[in-house]
């Protein structure tokens, strides 16, 4: 079976490590891989979609430096040395809004991930993510998100970890994206249960163990640790053992929205280096 993957792409820095980074990731698989770069013709995408058209100077500027971008990426993959006969590429240059586009890339050609950086070209320090990661991460509901940060490692992860309350019940194909990145990698998964309560409930204590159902022939530990805030807790346990991904069921309006949405962010550095897998709840 062959893989179909989204890269989208501004052509920073950070969105080129994000396509090297899922070529590692899935070195061994036969893969379709999906370079996008969605344009605008000016930097306000409203106006540019509600007043210039195919054939004005504007549009046709914009079309043509995405056009070169694709093609000049698509070169650097295919005619370098690490070129892997097992990976197919093609490009893709679109005029919409972002999200829309990829939404809509996904459903056309039936995407199973998303990988891309976590920064644009206007690459700021002040902020963990850019605002289109995080609007991927939260509105791109049809499709788990891997977003890479600058800084990570292009090489196979060998812990993952998966922050969890065992309040959710999990459903196999939400984590089956987690399952196959931990057994293309020989990975362990720290399933890491930030403790609140003295012990788990009847409900948690289930849910635990349809977790352990669902991982049947994956390595995975389990880990407590007391604290009073998940975002540092999960960065000291990142931290301390040098883990390499952090993958989380996204829940509409609950991890993300209450946590990369907040100025807390500022404070978390984990996902500075680590990339992040936002699987989503499907009830939402």
């Amino acid at each position: 079976m062959r893989h179909k993957i989204l890269l989208p792409t501004d052509f920073s820095k950070n969105s080129i490590r994000a396509i090297n980074y899922a070529r590692e990731l899935y070195k061994n698989d036969h893969c379709d891989f999906f370079i996008l770069n969605v344009f605008s013709a000016t930097g306000n995408i409203l106006e540019s979609l509600l007043n210039l058209e195919p054939g004005s100077e504007l549009y046709e500027t914009a079309k043509l430096h995405s056009e070169n971008g694709l093609a000049k990426v698509f070169d650097m993959i295919t005619m370098s040395d690490s070129y892997n006969p097992k990976h197919h590429f093609e490009v893709f240059s679109e005029f919409n809004n972002v999200v829309e586009s990829i939404k809509q890339f996904v459903d056309k050609k039936d995407i199973e991930m998303i990988v891309m950086g976590t920064k644009g070209q206007t690459h700021s320090r002040a902020t963990a993510f850019g605002s289109t990661a995080i609007n991927i991460m939260e509105k791109v509901r049809n499709c788990p998100v891997l977003v890479v940060p600058h800084n990570a490692k292009i090489e196979l992860p060998k812990e993952i970890v998966f922050p969890s309350n065992f309040r959710t019940h999990f459903k196999r194909r939400e984590l089956i994206y987690l399952s196959e990145i931990a057994k293309k990698s020989d990975a362990n998964i720290a399933i890491l249960y930030i403790n609140k309560e003295e012990k788990l409930d009847e409900d948690q204590r289930e849910n635990k163990e349809l977790l352990k159902e669902i991982l049947e022939g994956v390595n995975y530990t389990f880990h407590t640790l007391s604290h009073h805030s998940i975002q540092s807790a999960v960065n000291i346990f990142v931290e301390s053992r040098s883990s390499d991904m952090v993958a989380f069921i996204n829940k509409k309006h609950a991890f993300f929205g209450s946590i990369l949405s907040n100025p807390m962010v500022k404070e978390i550095s984990f996902h500075l280096n680590v990339p992040i897998l936002a699987m989503h709840d499907f009830k939402n």
